[in-house]
């Protein structure tokens, strides 16, 4: 079981506690990492982030998840201007929502795309789209000097249990890890 999902609840304090906002842009790069029992692969990603989403877009963004409805989580992230990118695979996926919170000595940043980074699993090379998996999530778990791990769901579902918990829905059934994450300077 990946990150994303055991840190659901998490993700929730994340969102739902204070966050910071960005004084200048910041970019992380790391490497992808995806093994199964049959094949492993990686790949170099970069995080660009111009800017944190402000308390009332994260309030604004929380009240759709809210309501359980993929397509509607969809269109309110692609309505958001353009915050950043995730770079993979030389491809740019726009970031729509990026949110940090303080932990301890580090910083957890959550950041989601309005569109699938890509599909992988699904028992094929070339895994074509399912409905509803629309999103992209990665998950920053910085430490003070802002390294660390996390990870990436390239393509997920998002919405939220009866505990008002953010609940994932992966598209493959392997875990991206993001290693190495490093803050560029």
């Amino acid at each position: 079981m990946g990150i994303i999902k055991r840190l659901s609840g998490v993700v929730v304090i994340a969102v739902l506690a204070g966050g910071a906002n960005l004084a200048a842009q910041e970019t992380f790069t790391a490497t992808a990492s995806v093994k199964s029992p049959k094949a492993s692969a990686s790949a170099p990603v970069t995080i660009v982030l111009d800017r944190f989403v402000s308390d009332a877009d994260r309030d604004r963004i929380m009240a759709v998840v809210k309501k359980n409805d993929g397509a509607a989580t969809r269109a309110a992230l692609a309505a958001m201007p353009d915050i950043g990118y995730i770079e993979l695979a030389q491809k740019r996926t726009p970031v729509k929502y990026a949110y940090a919170r303080s932990t301890g000595g580090g910083r957890l940043i959550t950041v989601v795309t309005a569109q699938p980074i890509l599909y992988l699993g699904g028992a094929a090379p070339d895994a074509k789209p399912k409905a509803g998996f629309d999103l992209a999530l990665a998950l920053l778990i910085l430490d003070g000097a802002d390294k660390g791990d996390g990870e990436l769901a390239p393509a997920v579902k998002v919405k939220m249990n009866d505990t008002g918990a953010i609940v994932t829905d992966e598209y493959g059934s392997e875990v991206v890890r993001l290693i190495g994450i490093a803050k560029s300077k």
